[in-house]
C-alpha cells in the first residue's frame, strides 16, 4: 500500500472517506490546506474527510549499499571516519577546556597572592599610623576648643570628635602625681592596719540562704546580655554595660532606670563609678572610653570620648584617689588616665605580651597595678615606675577577673580555667578552685 501523492510506504498513513485513496498523513494536509480539494479526484476535501489507519510498525525496505557486501563495507567505512571525526573534535575541546581552567587558576592564584600582600601592606601602614599618632603634639586649635554637651551623650566636647590625634600627649607622672599617689598610699596603709572586720559582715551560712527577690531587664531584647556592672553603695545605684552598646544607670531602691548612657557602637565592657562624684567611666569594644558626667534630674552628660586604644577597652579601674583611673586593651597596653581632663598621661606597651589584656585592677593602696592577660599570666605593675615587677603564673586559660583583698595582703584572679588566690608577700599561689558542674563536689588544692 502506496501513498497515492508520493508513491512510498506512508510512515502514518489516513484514507479519504470519499475517494478510499491512501495518502501520507502530512502531505495530505499540506495539500489540504494549499488547494482545499483531494489531488487524485478534485474533489473538494477537509480534513473531517480524512481517516487514520492504523497499521504495526513499517520496515523500510534496505538501501541497495547494505545489500552487498563491498556496500556495507563502505558504510562501515563512512562511520568509522565520522566517529574518528567527532573524537577528535572532542579532543581539541577538551585540550581547550583544559587550557582555560589553568589560566583562571593561575589569575585566582595570583589574586589571592595580591591580596595578602595589599592586607600586609595595609596593616603595616595602620601600625605607622597609630605610632605617629601616639608621638603628634595635641593641637593648639583643640587645646582652646569649646565644649558642647546634650543629656545622654548625644553630643560631646569637640575635643572629643577630632579622633585619637586630639588625646596623643604622653606628658608622663610627674613628679607631683607620684608625691599624691605616695600620700594615698601612706594613708591608706595605716587605716588598714587598724582596719577591723564589721559585725555585720554576712556569715556564710547566711550567704546560702539568699533568694532572688526581683529580676529587672534594662537592655535592648534584640542583644540580651550584661557585660560588665558597679554599684555606688552610697547611692544604692547599679551601673550595668549590654552587649546592646548601651550603659544603664538603675535605682536599686525605687526600681527604676534612672538614665541610659547611648554613645557607643559596640558592646560595653566595663562601667565604673568615681565616688563621691556622680562621674561614671565605660569603655567599650568599639576601641573607646567615655566620661559621663551625671546630674542631679539623673540624666547624664558625656564630657570626653577617649581613643587612646587600638583595640577592645576590656576594663577600667579607678585609682583610690579618685583622681586618676587605668585602662587595659587588647592591644597590649594599659594606659594611665587623668580623671578631670581626660588626658593620657602615660601608656605603657608590653612586648611580651601578644595577646593584649583582658582585666586590670588597683591595689587598695593605690601603687600597685594587676593586670590579666590573654595569655593566662597575671601581670604587677609598679604605678610609679610603670614597671613590670611580679609575675603570676599558673591559669590555663585567658583571665577574666581579678581582685584584691580589702587589706592588700592576697589577690584571686578568675579564668577559663577556676579561681585562683595569691599571697603578695610570698607571690605564690596558696589555694586554687576548680570549675566544676552542679551535680559535682568543689576541687580545691593547695
Amino acid at each position: 500500500m502506496n501513498c497515492s501523492i508520493s508513491g512510498e510506504v506512508p510512515e502514518e498513513p489516513v484514507v479519504s472517506k470519499k475517494s478510499g485513496l491512501l495518502y501520507e498523513k502530512r502531505l495530505i494536509e499540506r495539500h489540504i490546506a494549499d488547494y482545499g480539494k483531494c489531488p487524485v479526484t478534485g474533489d473538494p476535501l477537509t480534513m473531517d474527510d480524512i481517516v487514520p489507519v492504523k497499521t504495526g510498525k513499517i520496515v523500510k525496505p534496505k538501501s541497495l549499499t547494505a545489500a552487498s557486501i563491498p556496500g556495507m563495507l563502505g558504510m562501515f567505512q563512512n562511520e568509522w571516519d565520522a566517529l574518528m571525526l567527532s573524537n577528535f573534535a572532542l579532543e581539541q575541546q577538551l585540550h581547550t577546556a583544559r587550557q582555560e581552567l589553568s589560566h583562571a587558576l593561575y589569575q585566582h592564584d595570583a589574586a589571592c597572592r595580591v591580596i595578602a600582600r595589599l592586607k600586609k601592606e595595609r596593616d603595616e601602614a595602620r601600625s605607622l599610623l597609630a605610632q605617629a599618632e601616639r608621638q603628634a603634639p595635641l593641637p593648639a586649635s583643640a587645646a582652646t576648643a569649646n565644649v558642647s554637651a546634650l543629656s545622654n551623650g548625644k553630643r560631646v566636647s569637640e575635643d572629643g570628635d577630632m579622633g585619637p590625634g586630639s588625646k596623643q600627649m604622653r606628658p608622663g607622672v610627674s613628679e607631683s602625681i607620684i608625691a599624691e599617689l605616695t600620700e594615698c598610699n601612706a594613708a591608706l596603709s595605716q587605716q588598714r592596719k587598724k582596719h577591723q572586720i564589721p559585725p555585720t559582715l554576712a556569715p556564710v551560712d547566711a550567704l546560702e540562704r539568699y533568694t532572688q527577690l526581683s529580676s529587672h531587664p534594662l537592655h535592648k531584647t534584640n542583644k540580651p546580655g550584661i557585660s560588665s556592672i558597679d554599684i555606688n553603695l552610697s547611692k544604692d545605684i547599679v551601673a550595668t554595660g549590654g552587649i546592646d552598646s548601651s550603659a544603664v544607670l538603675f535605682d536599686q531602691t525605687s526600681g527604676v532606670i534612672l538614665s541610659t548612657l547611648s554613645g557607643h557602637s559596640k558592646k560595653v565592657t566595663s562601667v565604673k563609678f568615681v565616688a563621691p562624684s556622680n562621674v561614671i567611666l565605660s569603655g567599650s569594644a568599639d576601641k573607646t572610653v567615655r566620661i559621663w558626667q551625671g546630674s542631679e534630674d539623673g540624666n547624664c552628660d558625656c564630657r570626653h570620648i577617649l581613643k587612646d586604644h587600638t583595640a577592645e577597652v576590656q576594663a577600667i579601674t579607678v585609682h583610690a584617689t579618685n583622681n586618676y583611673f587605668v585602662t587595659a586593651s587588647l592591644d597590649s597596653t594599659w594606659c594611665f588616665y587623668d580623671l578631670s581632663s581626660g588626658l593620657c598621661l602615660t601608656q605603657v606597651e608590653d612586648p611580651s605580651n601578644s595577646m593584649g589584656y583582658t582585666s586590670a585592677a588597683f591595689h587598695p593602696d593605690g601603687l600597685i597595678l594587676g593586670t590579666g592577660t590573654t595569655e593566662a599570666t597575671v601581670r604587677i605593675w609598679d604605678v610609679k615606675s610603670q614597671g613590670n615587677v611580679a609575675n603570676f603564673d599558673g591559669h590555663t586559660g585567658s583571665i577574666t577577673a581579678i581582685s584584691f583583698s580589702e587589706n592588700g595582703y592576697f589577690l584571686a584572679t578568675a579564668a577559663h580555667d577556676g579561681v585562683k588566690l595569691w599571697d603578695l608577700r610570698k607571690l605564690k599561689n596558696f589555694r586554687s578552685f576548680e570549675l566544676y558542674d552542679q551535680d559535682t563536689p568543689t576541687n580545691s588544692g593547695m
